[in-house]
């Protein structure tokens, strides 16, 4: 018996063809993955900046029981909380509690909400309790966060707190974020 042909090739399966969709495949992941790594080593090295910044701040002028210290027009050295922060609008910050140094190193009061500041004092707050976050606890609900930020407060107001401690914090709280980095560059180099 034999077939009548039109002409016209019928398209044959072959395997390679499928084979190469899986290696694309593959390689996109492995490329996409690669961007998210990318993108996670950058931002923690954000996150270790902020730091580095706050713990500088609190260097020079750490504070317990406020939120701020400020220079006013007269050269003066005022602090602020929750009550009062809207007088220190335009005037350098030149002292800060814990919470507060993040705040100023990650934008200043307008920029508290923002994924670096939440971020950080997320950072911070791990490592205060020596806890490695979750995967997916980067972004934790706000009340959580707002307890966050209490224990942090808490901790920083404690009356035999001193400011080299809360330097302290800061400075092994960005070391964590650049070692996560790394660790991460490590874990991305291995599958190259």
């Amino acid at each position: 018996m034999t077939a009548a042909t039109t002409g016209q090739l019928v398209p044959t399966f072959d395997i390679d063809s499928h084979q190469s969709w899986w290696v694309k495949r593959n390689l996109t992941k492995q490329l996409r993955d690669r961007d998210q790594a990318s993108a996670r080593r950058a931002e923690l090295h954000n996150l270790a900046e902020i730091l580095n910044q706050a713990a500088d701040l609190i260097s020079v002028g750490w504070l317990q029981h406020s939120w701020f210290a400020y220079r006013d027009d007269a050269g003066r050295t005022r602090t602020v909380t929750a009550s009062n922060v809207e007088k220190m609008a335009g005037h350098p910050v030149v002292g800060a509690c814990l919470v507060g140094a993040i705040v100023e190193a990650g934008g200043g009061l307008s920029s508290v909400r923002t994924q670096p500041v939440q971020r950080a004092i997320d950072l911070a707050w791990y490592t205060l309790f020596n806890t490695a976050p979750a995967p997916n606890h980067w972004t934790p609900a706000p009340q959580v966060r707002t307890q966050h930020v209490r224990d942090l407060t808490r901790w920083n107001d404690q009356p035999r707190r001193t400011a080299p401690q809360a330097e302290a914090l800061l400075r092994r709280s960005a070391a964590a974020a650049v070692s996560e980095a790394a660790n991460l560059s490590s874990r991305a180099s291995a599958v190259i």
